[in-house]
């Protein structure tokens, strides 16, 4: 059985790949509405006065039935499969995973991360067959509500906890299937968080 365990964070965060040093990196959430947003401002100016008034008056809304973070009171354990579970308390994520019983952490207070500024880590083991998929959210506009994960197999969805009172940051997780001739090293390529209406809360680009 092999074990590979990577992590990737925000600035100035050094990652780990088998005791290889790895360079971390996040990219910013960016609105993807621009070109929508510029071309409804002009159909605006050019429609009678009345109805710009009532375009004014339209504001962005959840999606209906967006989903939103799981939330966990501190150190309750949520198991994501058999052997991994994870838990958080004020000071960060705690998991473990079945190829590495001990319980592992990833700090939000040891400056490591910017909470003001959008931000996603990634923690990614995998054995024989099977990857154990995890990281941080944090700095993001809006309220966090889905996670999509980009793996050399597809798009894998996963799932995000929070503690309670709206701390600014957050866990995702998820499990997937691991092909024989998948690289366990570069086996994610990206991890985006959205909004509930849909847009970029934070991501991650691995390469």
């Amino acid at each position: 059985m092999k074990r590979t365990l990577r992590y990737l964070a925000g600035p100035a965060v050094t990652a780990a790949v088998v005791g290889m040093a790895t360079v971390s990196y996040a990219a910013p959430a960016k609105a993807p509405h621009d070109t929508v947003t510029k071309a409804g401002a002009t159909r605006v100016a050019a429609a009678p006065a009345w109805k710009a008034r009532a375009a004014t008056t339209v504001k962005p809304t959840a999606r209906k039935n967006a989903p939103a973070p799981r939330i966990v009171t501190p150190g309750e354990q949520v198991t994501a499969a058999p052997g991994f579970r994870l838990w958080l308390t004020a000071e960060g994520e705690h998991w473990t995973v079945p190829t590495f019983p001990e319980p592992q952490f990833r700090s939000v207070v040891d400056g490591n991360i910017d909470p003001n500024t959008p931000g996603v880590s990634l923690q990614s083991e995998t054995n024989t067959n099977r990857a154990y998929l995890s990281g941080l959210y944090y700095g993001g506009k809006g309220t966090a509500s889905t996670v999509e994960i980009q793996t050399q197999t597809g798009t894998v969805h996963g799932k995000l906890i929070e503690l309670p009172g709206h701390p600014g940051w957050g866990v995702w997780y998820a499990t997937t299937h691991l092909e024989p001739d998948d690289d366990p090293v570069d086996f994610v390529s990206q991890v985006t968080v959205r909004d509930t209406e849909g847009r970029i809360y934070a991501q991650l680009m691995t390469r």
